[in-house]
């Protein structure tokens, strides 16, 4: 059986483009800053051809990426109880819980910002359980 990190490897290298080389850039954020996060995939259904959704948690979901055909997309499960004070969320804000990052070819994404934002919600995750 295949570990979620291999399952996710292996799609990536089936789209080898732009949106792969996003998500494994993230993919490398979120270990640099959280270096006992989990990688699962979940929701593994027909409509997404079995492939599933990228899930990386720490003490509950910090967020989920997702391909598309023209953005990449990073979901924080508790984005609206996070500091953004670099306003890189642009997706999702009228929601209670979540807030999302949609990344477009050619986006350049501050990636300083994007990894204190990862502590934060792992931080959150972990404050919650306690």
């Amino acid at each position: 059986m295949n570990s979620a990190s291999d399952l996710i490897s292996g799609r990536n290298n089936e789209l080898n483009d732009w949106r792969v080389k996003t998500l494994e850039e993230f993919r490398q954020l979120i270990r640099e800053a959280v270096p006992k996060v989990v990688e699962e995939v979940k929701w593994r259904k027909p409509s997404n051809s079995m492939l599933g959704v990228p899930v990386w948690s720490y003490n509950g979901i910090i967020c989920t990426g997702e391909i598309y055909k023209d953005k990449v997309k990073f979901t924080f499960a508790n984005g609206a109880s996070l500091g953004d004070p670099s306003k890189l969320f642009n997706s999702s804000l009228e929601g209670k819980t979540r807030r999302a990052i949609d990344i477009r070819y050619g986006a350049k994404v501050n990636k300083t910002a994007l990894k204190n934002l990862i502590l934060e919600a792992a931080a959150l995750n972990l404050n919650r359980k306690q």
